[in-house]
């Protein structure tokens, strides 16, 4: 003989509130994921740093800092500026200067040569805002003479001048020509950006170069970056 089973009011209504729990979720949307505005959650972008391609996160640098070699500074025997071949043509009648300052402005015009006459900058090292582009100078991060200092002395030609021209990684920059003259080839340890809202994105920059082409740091230079990254959200 069959058993019935009996379906009492609240058997009942458990089932429907199952049922309606089971339609709102087949009809509800799931959350949608939204990225960080900024591409790097805790890092706030600071000022001049549009363009600049490849900045870690502080986390990311710090760990990337950790596995710097530690290294006196080699001899300087042997550089000169000629050895890292720079500004090499990118097409278009095109430079890499010409390039980098595209990158880094907004609303930048350029003529048949490819030559930047007007546009808006911001130099990340003195926040200062230039709308004229014969007063930029395109900056390497990590400059060719402490590269040539940190291993760059026993690289080819040919990777010389490919770190001379990275349009990849953080390595190249528009900032004003004072700042950048006034930086030359010293080190965060013994020069860093005037402005020091920038310090958070110098030392990121700075560590991932050094970190991408396996170049050593000084422990006086480790520590400052160390320091400089300390100035970074968490």
């Amino acid at each position: 003989m069959r058993r019935q089973r009996w379906w009492g009011p609240g058997a009942v209504a458990l089932v429907m509130l199952a049922v309606a729990g089971c339609s709102s979720a087949e009809t509800s949307s799931p959350p949608e994921d939204k990225p960080p505005a900024s591409g790097r959650a805790g890092d706030e972008q600071a000022a001049g740093e549009r363009g600049l391609p490849g900045v870690p996160s502080a986390a990311t640098a710090r760990r990337e800092l950790s596995g710097l070699k530690v290294a006196a500074h080699r001899s300087m025997s042997g550089y000169s500026r000629e050895k890292f071949p720079h500004w090499s043509a990118q097409g278009d009648s095109c430079d890499t200067r010409e390039k980098v300052l595209a990158r880094a402005g907004t609303d930048v015009k350029r003529n048949a040569e490819c030559r930047a006459v007007s546009g808006h900058w911001t130099s990340l090292y003195d926040g200062k805002e230039i709308t004229d582009a014969s007063e930029l100078d395109i900056d390497h991060m990590v400059p060719l003479a402490n590269a040539w200092r940190s291993g760059a002395d026993g690289w080819t030609q040919r990777k010389r001048e490919a770190f001379a021209n990275d349009l990849t990684h953080p390595q190249l920059l528009a900032v004003t020509a004072s700042t950048n003259r006034t930086k030359g080839d010293q080190g965060p340890e013994e020069w860093q950006p005037p402005a020091k809202t920038s310090w958070c994105t110098y030392a990121r920059a700075w560590t991932a170069v050094k970190s991408t082409y396996e170049l050593t740091v000084t422990r006086a230079e480790k520590q400052k970056l160390d320091d400089m990254l300390e100035t970074c959200g968490r």
